[in-house]
């Protein structure tokens, strides 16, 4: 059976060329990048390498990246470490959207279970959180802000320069996530109003556990990892040494081929909502997220007339792997807090399915899977 994976919003397959990058390392004669002999040394020449490479990428100071475990660790450091700073200048209040990653919002539900004051703010109805809305909710005791940049679930992107320069007026220090939106934007962290940024490895066709914070210089930070010197004293803990070099091949990829890679799969996600519509009406289906303000590869689609549960088994069982929003906790479906915080109604909450393109998708293969869905949702319908 020919299978199609159109999940790379989860995870997406490694690059062979960050493949052969980490393999060279880990199979060479190995080295703590801590130690002081010639091993050592040249591990930590490994990682310096790479920092330098994705610092240039991302238009940040080397110092100024941290290498973590990936996009969760980044989150919960950027947003523990800065709150704690932050309540050390007489600042408790944290600000964040209601459609943020799980990373960001349990994180920021635990702080507040910790004695922090916690403002979750409402989207509309294309995932759009307003500056204007944000501007609202600044106290004087603000001293974090974060807003993803591009929506995991949906693809909306959230105007994170016009946030940042509130945070910045503010007083208050502005994280962003970009795990998502890694590899789709050009980054000049030194020209934006933001201290910290969130990135993962997995996303743009790295390894998994590996990823990276972006801490600006002179902002107030207090480490949550403790135990060894390592990344200056704010992340303790050995290096992933052929993790960080994989990291940084698939940066340079990305940004080789940006230019290429963003149109063909914003093409690809067009031609997969016009082929479904073709085969089940304009009216049978329904698009979530903003339709212009995007990332190019996440098309979020309700099925009108089905549930997400049946039709995910049923696509996996055709051997279309993708997502949604939902996890299944105890046996029991729990819809997407995305969606929700859209104000979507029921319909169109209980049958969206998340489907995301990248490397190894072809035009071909994206028509040919839209039928075999068109025909599960017609024979769903029926039953």
């Amino acid at each position: 059976m020919k299978t199609y994976y159109f999940d790379h919003a989860a995870t997406t397959p490694m690059h062979p060329d960050v493949a052969q990058a980490m393999l060279e390392v880990m199979q060479g004669p190995g080295g703590n990048p801590s130690s002081m002999h010639a091993y050592g040394r040249a591990a930590k020449q490994l990682v310096t390498r790479s920092r330098d490479r994705i610092a240039a990428a991302i238009g940040c100071k080397p110092s100024e990246l941290v290498f973590t475990s990936g996009g969760t660790e980044s989150d919960n450091a950027a947003l523990i470490g800065a709150a704690y700073a932050m309540r050390k200048q007489g600042k408790n209040h944290i600000i964040t959207s209601a459609i943020e990653h799980h990373a960001v919002l349990h994180t920021c539900e635990w702080l507040k279970s910790e004695g922090f004051r916690l403002s979750v703010l409402p989207v509309d109805e294309r995932g759009t959180l307003s500056p204007e809305t944000v501007k609202a909710a600044i106290t004087p005791a603000t001293g974090l802000i974060s807003v993803m940049h591009g929506n995991n679930e949906v693809g909306t992107l959230q105007p994170i320069a016009a946030i940042g320069e509130l945070a910045k007026a503010a007083g208050a220090l502005f994280h962003v996530d970009a795990v998502q939106s890694l590899g789709t934007f050009e980054y000049r962290l030194d020209e934006m109003p933001v201290d910290f940024m969130s990135f993962s490895a997995h996303k743009i066709n790295g390894p998994q556990g590996v990823g990276a914070m972006y801490l600006r210089t002179g902002a107030p930070f207090v480490p949550q990892q403790h135990g060894g010197s390592q990344e200056r004293k704010r992340r303790a803990g050995t290096e992933n040494v052929a993790g960080i070099v994989g990291f940084a091949k698939a940066v340079e990829i990305c940004v080789n081929e940006r230019d290429v890679k963003q149109p063909f799969l914003d093409k690809l996600r067009t031609i997969w909502i016009e082929s479904l519509i073709g085969e089940l009406g304009q009216d049978g289906i329904a698009v979530n997220g903003h339709p212009e303000t995007r990332l190019p590869n996440i098309a979020n689609i309700s099925f009108l007339g089905t549930d997400t549960e049946t039709m995910l088994m049923n696509l996996d069982m055709a051997g279309i792997a993708a997502s949604s929003g939902s996890a299944c906790t105890s046996g029991s479906l729990e819809r997407s807090h995305v969606l929700k915080a859209m104000e979507l109604s029921e319909e169109r909450l209980n049958s969206a399915v998340r489907f995301s393109f990248g490397l190894g998708n072809t035009e071909e293969e994206i028509k040919d899977a839209a039928q075999i869905v068109a025909t599960i949702v017609r024979r769903v319908r029926t039953i």
